[in-house]
């Protein structure tokens, strides 16, 4: 698929079609790596990122764990 690069504000820019951005599953907002491999560019949807607030937020009574066995003590650990 052939782009062309164009002047955006003081930077350049190319479009992403549609049937692109619907394969990545990226859409307006979408954060990406922007990498030069080989004297090729390189972009790369990011993973979404959590912070510790959200994820301990979606933890309730139905999907925590019980408590885990590590085994006995074996050093200086004091339980």
């Amino acid at each position: 698929m052939k782009a062309t690069i164009q002047k955006w504000g003081n930077s350049l820019a190319v479009r992403i079609p549609k049937s692109i951005t619907k394969d990545l599953m990226v859409s307006e907002g979408s954060n990406i790596d922007i990498m030069i491999e080989d004297g090729n560019i390189i972009l790369s949807p990011r993973g979404k990122e959590y912070s510790l607030k959200v994820l301990l937020n979606n933890i309730t009574i139905e999907n925590i764990h019980s408590e885990i066995s590590t085994g006995d003590q074996t050093g200086g650990e004091i339980w």
